[in-house]
């Protein structure tokens, strides 16, 4: 991890921790007339999940990749840990009841750098006796970094409208037991400017599990399925999975995982994922998400 980002991180530390003033209670699954929502959070590890934030709630989210775990050549970098494969800081908004938004800020993992996130995101459906909920999500992503002079790199952008990418997304999640949520979803992912071999429409499907374990402690599972129409595709690239750890404390939801994909956010790990499980390409990363009442 660079000097500069261990800077970010130390800076933010304080507003997470003063945040315990104002953020939600947390959820208690002990107790028995409570409601237990399908996920505590807007986000599984990569992607989202069907929650949404609560009319006039904010959120701070802190999410962090480090280096690979298991090559060769690990060990010289303390397994991952020296290094930083990505950073994103958000902040998120619940505008009214089943409505929120939400902008940040990437350091860049992929072929773009400098990556700029915003999204809409919408409660369509909610059946709270069968526990189901449905929810749909539009995100667009802008790279700012500077255009290469080089006509033949995939970063020589010649229009404005080269450093857009778009997301689209529909979830449906559901509780078929007490201590396990569901979720599936589908979408497709667009991108201005790609490569001569590759392709703009990108669709996908996707899975999500999560596993209470203990009193506030569950395990996440997430898989993404591109649909790789393209030779190219197939020979370089792979689908993004991920597990992790889930921890409810007082005010934030804290998750720790490990994921095979380097980039944060679906305009990055979704088309560019190259990592493999089976080389040991895999990192671990956490996520922080604390709340505030406005």
């Amino acid at each position: 991890m660079c000097i500069r980002d261990r800077f970010r991180i130390i800076l933010l530390c304080p507003f997470i921790s003063f945040g315990s003033l104002f953020s939600q209670e947390e959820w208690d699954f002990d107790k028995k007339n409570q409601n237990k929502p399908l996920f505590l959070d807007t986000r599984a590890i990569n992607g989202h999940t069907v929650k949404l934030l609560e009319k006039n709630v904010l959120e701070l989210r802190i999410t962090h990749r480090f280096g690979e775990i298991a090559t060769p050549q690990s060990y010289r970098t303390l397994f991952g840990l020296d290094n930083s494969s990505d950073i994103r800081v958000g902040l998120e908004y619940g505008i009214i009841e089943n409505f929120m938004i939400g902008v940040g800020r990437s350091k860049g993992a992929g072929p773009f750098l400098e990556v700029w996130d915003g999204f809409l995101k919408l409660g369509i459906y909610k059946n709270k006796e069968r526990n189901i909920k449905i929810t749909a999500s539009s995100q667009l992503f802008f790279t700012s970094m500077p255009s290469s002079n080089n006509p033949i790199e995939l970063t020589n952008f010649t229009k404005i409208t080269h450093r857009f990418t778009y997301h689209n997304e529909i979830l449906f999640g559901f509780k078929p037991s007490k201590k396990i949520t569901l979720q599936i979803s589908s979408g497709f992912i667009y991108r201005n400017l790609v490569n001569f071999q590759d392709i703009n429409f990108l669709p996908h499907i996707s899975s999500v599990a999560r596993i209470h374990l203990f009193k506030k402690v569950s395990l996440i599972l997430e898989y993404y399925a591109n649909f790789n129409t393209t030779e190219f595709r197939k020979n370089n690239y792979v689908n993004p999975f991920g597990l992790g750890i889930e921890i409810n404390t007082f005010g934030h939801v804290f998750l720790l995982n490990f994921v095979n994909s380097r980039g944060i956010g679906e305009g990055q790990f979704l088309p560019y994922t190259k990592s493999k499980w089976s080389e040991g390409e895999f990192r671990f990363g956490f996520t922080i998400a604390r709340k505030f009442n406005t």
